[in-house]
């Protein structure tokens, strides 16, 4: 019967009258009101309004970026669960499978940062046990104006507190991440928050209702008023009234979602349910409805049973309410007791609130009055869809055209240097990562500061590494490119790691979608994203788009973030970033071209963002991870980093540096006289080249691993040596030196970012 006209909702005493103003408030256009009156075949009550409002705004129906999204491959040998659930799944060796996914918390960000933030790593977390996988890693990505403006290290300080004092207190570790400071996300910041875990592939569990009869049950918190229109206030752009949005940013409570973790889990390997979802973006009402939706089942919700924290909340609060820390259980008829018996040992409640029915509406009542009957398959899947104009801003093409004018001469190659590893986007992330726990569960192999996290799988010899990666400025000179990029760094941090990149997760954060340059944006990065993907053997498991990302001063950059899972096949020979021995050799992988577009050395010494930025070659970084991936298996390096902002600069000093805990770093003797000859110092030292890293390896390997690398096709030139600790970086170029105490290097890099925020 789904599809059929019902007997209709009435509206609850106290509701307003739909007006034009109230439907426009709603963020609903003239044209979409006019389809939900064709559906329901009347006025819609306050209630279905708010339903509408909620699963029709971008955040959760994607109906300007669906017709793109389809475009991703998204399948593949290690695919167990892809695009459509609450996280991706992945395919591991004996019987393992990991779930991923990243999303945004950029808009409560803006406006409540500790709690923005905090909910944030909240809501992921529960989007990956819901697929019965126990978490194991957070990470996240972030955005933000430059640190001289005081409101933004008031965001960038309360959206890192949130989230490691969440993240913290559920005990899951943080092992990575990226930060990034540009003048775009002044108004705007970009919050991303991804959490990746481990489970049996028999034991995943989807979110698809069935069984009629089978029984709906609220678990964990109670309801409140807090978050109600949080899915459509995603769905805005931020003005100068935001910040009168902050009781629609919901609060967090670790203590009770660590509880409710356990108990999810307990329930999933019980057999008891059959369904679980979390109550995220638009609360009961988006778990409900896509719930049913996917099992082709209609549902009949008791509102007046749902258990609240607050008096006289309506219907339309109960059902649009973000509050957190709760779930929807869909229990087999015969089981409710013993799912109440579950929730009690982890000290929750379980509530039966509604049925699954064989009607196909979504019908909500209060007692006995419907105040919500809608087609419940045509209320997810009738949204409409809008294939919006693209066209490149004009502007942005004339920026890729130009270069900057020095309005002084260039500092010497290590003043630039010094320079780049002051830049907060460059410098050590130590000042974040150190209030994250990076080592709870005690499965970290390689934590925070490096080029990805390493964690292990109990009582096995294999790993997971994991990372997120995007680069703005090339997302906003060369979209396509820059999408390409994403892909490929991540690749290359993984593989730095010893691990095969398996697949990613996505999040894309673009301004608004009706504007044609950011619709053009958003097309072609997810066009090299697609192309890199199906290049690089990692498909797209999920993810989260996010538009209208726009405040007075404009959209915030294009950041398409890519988070990515490899496996390391013996974790015992994970690869670090840093050198770790003195007398090893050190290799340079790949080409360096004259590539300062879009540069970090651009942006740094001139305050410039402009030039067509280095290409992507996905064959050769194919080859690149082959070898990475076959040297760490082989255990012929003692460490490996790539190569990204800042160039190979930027590269070998980190090698040098160390990692953040390490007292000191290690000297390194590098010779670039015979390297990329036809380049300047400063393209040698600055360009930003894919395709390239920075290996050590012991010398009686050196040979074997030149061997290696041209067995994969890859250049290798044999740069230098580790050199003792606390010693001397010296790199030897045609015209010109580099010459200083790593220490020296060491307190620029590690204090740029406590300098900037008063520590």
């Amino acid at each position: 019967m789904t599809g059929s006209r019902g007997k209709g909702a009435t509206p609850f005493p106290g509701d307003p009258p739909i007006t034009p103003r109230l439907v426009q408030e709603h963020n609903l256009t003239e044209a979409e009101y006019r389809r939900i009156e064709g559906m329901l075949g009347r006025r819609p009550t306050f209630a279905e309004l708010g339903i509408f409002s909620a699963l029709w705004s971008e955040h959760c129906s994607y109906k300007h970026s669906k017709p793109i999204l389809k475009t991703f491959p998204t399948t593949g040998p290690h695919v167990v669960q892809g695009p459509g659930e609450n996280a991706g799944v992945l395919r591991l060796p004996d019987g393992w499978a990991v779930a991923f996914k990243i999303e945004s918390h950029n808009h409560p960000s803006a406006v409540e940062p500790y709690q923005g933030a905090a909910t944030g790593a909240g809501g992921i977390l529960r989007d990956v046990f819901t697929m019965g996988a126990r978490p194991v890693a957070l990470l996240n990505s972030l955005r933000f104006g430059p640190l001289e403006e005081p409101r933004n290290r008031y965001l960038f300080a309360g959206v890192v507190r949130g989230i490691g004092d969440y993240g913290n207190c559920v005990g899951v570790p943080t092992l990575g991440g990226e930060v990034d400071f540009a003048s775009g996300y002044s108004g705007n910041p970009l919050v991303n928050a991804m959490c990746v875990g481990l489970l049996k592939e028999r034991e995943l569990i989807t979110a698809a209702a069935h069984g009629v009869g089978n029984v709906l049950l609220a678990v964990g918190a109670r309801t409140g008023r807090d978050g109600i229109h949080g899915a459509s206030f995603a769905s805005e752009e931020l003005t100068h009234e935001s910040e009168q949005r902050r009781p629609q940013v919901q609060v967090g409570d670790p203590f009770t979602e660590k509880l409710l973790l356990e108990a999810s889990l307990e329930l999933i390997h019980s057999g008891h349910i059959v369904a679980i979802q979390d109550m995220g973006a638009a609360g009961l009402t988006s778990s409900s409805a896509e719930m049913a939706a996917r099992g082709g089942v209609g549902v009949e919700i008791d509102l007046s049973l749902v258990p609240t924290r607050e008096p006289g909340m309506t219907p339309y609060e109960i059902l649009l309410s973000e509050s957190q820390e709760r779930m929807l259980v869909v229990a087999k008829a015969d089981r409710v007791a013993e799912v109440q018996a579950i929730a009690a040992k982890w000290e929750l409640t379980a509530t039966p609130i509604g049925r699954v029915t064989a009607d196909g509406y979504y019908r909500a009542t209060w007692k006995q009055q419907v105040v919500v009957e809608i087609p419940g398959q045509r209320l997810i899947e009738d949204c409409p869809v809008y294939h919006p104009e693209a066209a490149e801003d004009p502007a942005i093409a004339k920026l890729r055209s130009a270069c900057p004018s020095p309005a002084s001469p260039l500092p010497s190659p290590d003043e630039a240097l010094l320079r780049l590893l002051d830049h907060p986007s460059l410098a050590s992330k130590r000042w974040l990562f150190e209030q994250y726990d990076s080592t709870v569960q005690a499965s970290t192999v390689i934590a925070p500061g490096g080029d990805a996290g390493v964690v292990r799988v109990r009582n096995a010899e294999f790993g997971i590494a994991v990372t997120t990666d995007c680069n703005s400025r090339y997302v906003l000179l060369n979209p396509y490119e820059g999408g390409k990029a994403a892909v490929a760094e991540a690749a290359r941090n993984i593989a730095c790691t010893g691990a095969r990149p398996l697949g990613i997760t996505d999040c894309l954060n673009f301004g608004s979608p009706e504007r044609p340059a950011v619709f053009y944006q958003f097309r072609e990065a997810c066009r090299g994203i697609a192309d890199a993907c199906r290049a690089l053997s990692t498909p797209v498991t999920g993810g989260n788009v996010s538009f209208y990302n726009e405040s007075p001063t404009g959209a915030v950059d294009p950041t398409p973030v890519v988070g990515m899972v490899g496996l390391v096949s013996r974790v015992d020979r994970a690869v670090p970033s840093h050198a770790r021995q003195p007398g090893d050799v050190v290799f340079i992988f790949g080409d360096t071209r004259p590539e300062l577009g879009g540069s970090a050395l651009w942006e740094c010494l001139h305050g410039f963002v402009g030039g067509e930025p280095p290409a992507v070659d996905l064959a050769t970084e194919r080859r690149l991870v082959d070898l990475l991936v076959a040297g760490a298996e082989a255990g012929l390096f003692r460490s490996a980093h790539d190569c990204s902002q800042g160039g190979l600069g930027v590269a070998v000093a980190e090698v040098a540096m160390g990692g953040p805990y390490q007292p000191a770093g290690f000297g390194l003797d590098i010779d670039l006289t015979s390297y990329a000859i036809r380049l300047t110092p400063y393209d040698v030292l600055f360009s930003e080249s894919h395709g390239r890293a920075v290996i050590t390896c012991p010398p009686e390997r050196a040979s074997a691993v030149l061997a290696l690398a041209q067995e994969h096709g890859v250049p290798a030139h044999r740069a230098g040596a580790v050199g003792p600790e606390n010693g001397v970086l010296r790199v030897r170029l045609r015209d010109g030196a580099i010459e200083q105490p790593v220490a020296r290097f060491r307190e620029v890099y590690f204090e740029a970012i406590p300098r900037r925020m008063g520590d």
